[in-house]
């Protein structure tokens, strides 16, 4: 009961530090709706079938929209002090890791619902909200499990904007593959597909479960 606690305290206050600021969400909403604009001018003419371009784009847009958010999460705290405060008091270094992961997938998920609507008018397709929900959620999951861990490795360093992408985009290619894989398939059925979802989840499992056991060692380095 105490964890879950210290998760919904660590998590409010991300949530009130960035209804203050909302630096975040305006960076990662107009780098994803502009990754969506280039991407459909870019294959406008070169491409007919939108549909076998348009998961791609869609994924694109939203790892790289992630990024931004990922990369501020731990080093605004790092640079005002508030990681190296938080980390004196008593509180589980699982609660810690759980509460900016809920956060980031908030961020991002944010960021989602706004770029989903806007990506099916540009690229012309369906939205098929229904469907592509499990899809969206498990994708961003891999994204930010990857991704939290990571920037609290990254954050303690000069070049963190630098250093997080190169960590995390090797890692995170069999997430982003499965989603587009997935998503693509709800546009264009295919018989024979590969279980993408299930992929999805046992990634999600696995670095879930990596990322949980180490953050604390990462964290306090």
């Amino acid at each position: 009961m105490i964890f879950f606690e210290q998760v919904i305290a660590i998590l409010w206050k991300d949530i009130r530090y960035e209804l203050r600021s909302k630096q975040m969400w305006a960076g990662m909403g107009l780098f994803a709706l502009l990754v969506l604009v280039i991407f459909n001018f870019a294959f406008d003419l070169r491409v007919d079938n939108r549909a076998a371009v348009a998961p791609g784009a869609l994924w694109v847009s939203f790892v790289f929209a992630s990024m931004l958010g990922l990369g501020r999460t731990i080093a605004a705290e790092r640079e005002k002090g508030s990681m190296d405060r938080l980390l004196l008091c008593p509180v589980d270094r699982k609660a810690i890791y759980l509460a900016k992961l809920l956060g980031n997938m908030l961020f991002i998920g944010v960021v989602e619902i706004v770029a989903l609507p806007i990506f099916a008018a540009l690229f012309n397709v369906p939205l098929l909200l229904g469907p592509l929900l499990p899809i969206v959620l498990l994708g961003t999951l891999g994204i930010a499990a990857v991704g939290t861990l990571f920037s609290a490795m990254a954050a303690a360093t000069r070049a963190r904007e630098l250093l997080l992408p190169i960590l995390v985009f090797p890692l995170i290619v069999p997430i982003v593959i499965a989603a587009v894989r997935a998503t693509g398939t709800l546009m264009v059925p295919v018989s024979n597909e590969p279980p993408w979802l299930g992929l999805m989840v046992a990634f999600d499992v696995i670095f879930l479960s990596i990322s949980m056991l180490t953050f604390q060692y990462i964290v306090e380095e």
